[in-house]
This record gives structure tokens, C-alpha cells and sequence, in this order.
């Protein structure tokens, strides 16, 4: 036999074989990148803080601050007056019925030693007659309250004086019965006790750092989803405040925060909370609405074993050439997703796609716009299997390569429900809320999750009750 024709047959030999055989495609894999944890900023939302102080945590704050011996004077040079007040016993402090939307009425049951120095100073000889005067009573005093700089402060005056006891005057050594002469003689020190319960009741209600507690609490990172490791990050921007109202036996105050509301995917986040920034800002209403930002999450890992279903019992091609899809996995790459799809058939190997990310809100589906075979990829397929890359086929795959993100937006909404439904980060503090309208905001990638950003309508109040 001639070479030429053994040289023909084995080349015959070899087409036949190629034709009968599978083909080995090897491709080059696109690695991922690394995209740094997300962190996005809102738009601006509002929580209220509405602020409840009941009369009596102001009386326990009172009495608190007041014991004992309450008030004392003993430098009689410059009023003719040394005096001293004790506390007999609990004050009370309730509303004024002359005006219980704005006043509030303190009885102070208290015991007070007087001297009350009458008399004058000719030619260098003094001439004074110093009395003592002992007080048994119990004073009823009305305040007028007015929020100014985070404290409310009271503007108080001397109602009545009812005795205990009689009053008397040291006479002689003795206790004498002086009431007659001593109701006229309470303006000595009526301004003094007027002026001391001011200052008590303005300390006790120095609400500030109350409010500041709580808002940093609330401004700690609250962690959504441990599986996704996605967290809820509130950064205050401004404090409002409206007028402080007295109802029935509590102040009112309607605070409001304005925020972004952030969600961070990734480690816990530090909190962006400064107090020296606060600023308290005095507004006739308080707006509530808010427009809070959820993230709905899907892994890499979760998304593709989403797509590996979707695939399942389909074949790609026509005739006698044809490819199924066994696997699917999926990551980032340059601000696009890389769909890596191990197919097995008249082709063996990997086909690497990539495209954008996009949402169907129709179908709350995630699905992938310009999607395209990598570079590498396509042009090996021209070389080995053209009818592979042509782009029908390509648009059926195209079909498959999508997955809904009901569950996580479900997932994302109750985790927000869990935040609004009487979530306390401290004592005395809650958060409630309710949730409206869903809509879609957009999508962002990480190094390990899509992230679909949805907004939802509604409003977060959180209540401040007492002072500790």
C-alpha cells in the first residue's frame, strides 16, 4: 500500500473519530473579585420619640434631691433673715385643677426655724431686736412649665400655707403661740421656697441625657439576618422638639429624629452615633413617615443552586449535537455576574457567561441583561463548537439563568416587623411601627451576596418612658 493512501486512511480514521466523539472544551475561569461590604446611604427618614414623663417619676426625682434639711441661711447681715426649711415629709406633685393643662401643684410639708432681725444702726449703736420663729405646715405651691434647652423648667408660685401646728415665737426661752402675727410675715420667705423648688423640679427634668441614651441605643447596629450577616445602622441627623403638653398625670414631648437608615451587609458596623453633634430643634409638628431601606439578600451559593433547578432536564443544541447544563455557580467579577455552567454532551466543560443583574417586578424575579458568553469562552467556542455560540441558543440558557427573590424580600419584611414590634434596646424604651408599600430600589453586588434594595412606607415611633 502506497504511504499517500495509509496517510488518507488515518485521516479518514480521525474524522470519523472526531465526529463519533466528545469534545474536551477548555476554558479560562474569570476569577472573582473581591467587592468591598456594602454600605449605602438613604434618604432621610423620620422617627418619632415621643417622650412620656409621668408627675410622679418627677416627684420621686424630687423627693429624691430633696431631703432633710432642704434650704439654709444662716447670714443674717445681708436680708436681716437666717433661716432654715426642713422636709417633713414626701413631697407630692400633681396637677394644678386651676389649670391642669399647663400647671402643676407641689405640697411641700415642711418644718422651718426663722430669725428675723427688726431694728436699726444711729451714730454707731446698733438697735436690733432679733425674733425666732418656728414653722409647722405644709405649703401648696403652683408651677407654670415651660420647655426651654432639653429641661423643663417652672416658673412657681406660693399658694397657701396650712398649719401643722400653731406657729410660735422663742420668747424668753420659750415656744409661744404667734399665728396672729406670722401669716402676714410668710412673704419673708415665700420667694426663697418658690426659687428652691424651681431648681429641684429644673434638675429632675433635665431630660437630655434620658433622650441621648436612648437615641444611641437606638442607633446601635441591629443585626437583621445572622445568616446573611446583614445589619441595620440608624444615623441621626437632627433632633426636633415640640412644645412639652401636661395631660391628665404625665408631660408630653413630641420628639422626632431625622435619620438615614442604612443597611450594611457584612461584619457588625461600627455605629455612627455622636451626641456632641445632637442638636435639639424646636418645630410646631413632627412628621412621621418614614422610608426605610431592606435589603433582600441572595448568596452566590443559594442563587446558583436556584439556577442548577432551573436547569434541570433541559438540552441545548439540535440534532445529534446537543449539551446539558449540571451545574451552575455564580460570583462577581467587574461590576458584573459570572455565570459559570458545566455542561455535559457533545461538549465537556465549562461555559463562563456574564451580564447585569437586573429586577423584574412583576415576577420579583433577579434575571441578567446583555448576557454573553466571557471572551475566552466565546472564542473558543468559534473554534470548536460554533453551533454553541450561536445566539439562540444562547438566549434559551438566557431564559434559565433567572431566580425569584420572594423569599428574601418575605425574609427582609419580617425581620423589619421583628424591629417594629415592641423591640426594646434598653428599659423604658420601644420601638413599634407599621409597614405599607414595598417597592423596588435597586441592585448592588458584594463578594458574596446580590443585594436587592427595597423601600418600604411606614412609620417607626419610638416611646422614652421615665426618668431613671
Amino acid at each position: 500500500m502506497k504511504l499517500t493512501s495509509v496517510i488518507s486512511m488515518f485521516s479518514v480514521l480521525a474524522v470519523l473519530t472526531s465526529c463519533s466523539s466528545t469534545q474536551k472544551l477548555e476554558t479560562l475561569k474569570p476569577e472573582p473579585d473581591d467587592a468591598s461590604p456594602l454600605v449605602y446611604d438613604s434618604n432621610p427618614s423620620f422617627i418619632n420619640l415621643p417622650i412620656t414623663i409621668k408627675l410622679s417619676d418627677i416627684e420621686n426625682q424630687t423627693n429624691s434631691l430633696l431631703n432633710g434639711l432642704i434650704y439654709e441661711d444662716n447670714n443674717i447681715e445681708d436680708d436681716d433673715i437666717e433661716m432654715k426649711i426642713w422636709k417633713q415629709a414626701p413631697i407630692k406633685i400633681q396637677n394644678d385643677p386651676s389649670n391642669p393643662d399647663k400647671r402643676i401643684k407641689t405640697i411641700l410639708p415642711l418644718k422651718a426655724n426663722i430669725k428675723y432681725r427688726i431694728g436699726t444702726k444711729k451714730l454707731g449703736v446698733e438697735l436690733y431686736d432679733v425674733r425666732e420663729f418656728n414653722l409647722n405646715g405644709i405649703i401648696t405651691l403652683s408651677s407654670e412649665a415651660v420647655l426651654s434647652n432639653w429641661k423643663l423648667t417652672t416658673k412657681t408660685e406660693f399658694k397657701s400655707l396650712d398649719w401643722s401646728e400653731s406657729p410660735t415665737m422663742s420668747i424668753f426661752g420659750k415656744n409661744m403661740p404667734i399665728t396672729y402675727l406670722i401669716n402676714p410675715a410668710i412673704s419673708i420667705f415665700k420667694s426663697k421656697l418658690e426659687k428652691k423648688i424651681d431648681e429641684s423640679i429644673e434638675k429632675s427634668m433635665d431630660f437630655k441625657p434620658n433622650v441621648l441614651q436612648a437615641v444611641e441605643k437606638i442607633c446601635t447596629p441591629f443585626q437583621m439576618s445572622d445568616t446573611y450577616e446583614s445589619w441595620l445602622r440608624i444615623v441621626p441627623i437632627e433632633i426636633y422638639s415640640t412644645n412639652a403638653k401636661l395631660k391628665n398625670d404625665s408631660f408630653l414631648l413630641d420628639m422626632g429624629m431625622k435619620c438615614n437608615m442604612e443597611t450594611i451587609v457584612g461584619k457588625q458596623p461600627e455605629s455612627k452615633y455622636s451626641a456632641s453633634k445632637i442638636v435639639l430643634k424646636p418645630v410646631a409638628k413632627i412628621p412621621n413617615q418614614i422610608s426605610a431601606n431592606i435589603a433582600a439578600i441572595s448568596s452566590y451559593i443559594d442563587a446558583s443552586k436556584i439556577m442548577t433547578k432551573n436547569f434541570a432536564g433541559q438540552e441545548f443544541g439540535s440534532g445529534s449535537k446537543k449539551v446539558t447544563v449540571k451545574n451552575v455557580s455564580i460570583w462577581h467579577k467587574d461590576g458584573k455576574m459570572v455565570i459559570a455552567l458545566d455542561v455535559l454532551g457533545s461538549i465537556n466543560g465549562t461555559l463562563y457567561l456574564n451580564g447585569f443583574p437586573q429586577y423584574n417586578p412583576q415576577t420579583k424575579e433577579i434575571y441578567f441583561d446583555k448576557l454573553d458568553y466571557v471572551l475566552d469562552t466565546k472564542s473558543k467556542l468559534m473554534r470548536t463548537a460554533n453551533w454553541l455560540a450561536q445566539g439562540y441558543i444562547l438566549r434559551k440558557m438566557e431564559e434559565s439563568c433567572r431566580y425569584s427573590i420572594q423569599p428574601n424580600l418575605e425574609e427582609g419584611k419580617k425581620s423589619m416587623a421583628g424591629y417594629l414590634k415592641n423591640y426594646s434596646p434598653m428599659p423604658g424604651v420601644f420601638v413599634n411601627g407599621k409597614m405599607e408599600d414595598i417597592q423596588f430600589d435597586k441592585i448592588q453586588l458584594t463578594n458574596q451576596a446580590i443585594i436587592a434594595f427595597i423601600k418600604i412606607n411606614g412609620t417607626v415611633n419610638v416611646s422614652v418612658n421615665g426618668l431613671k
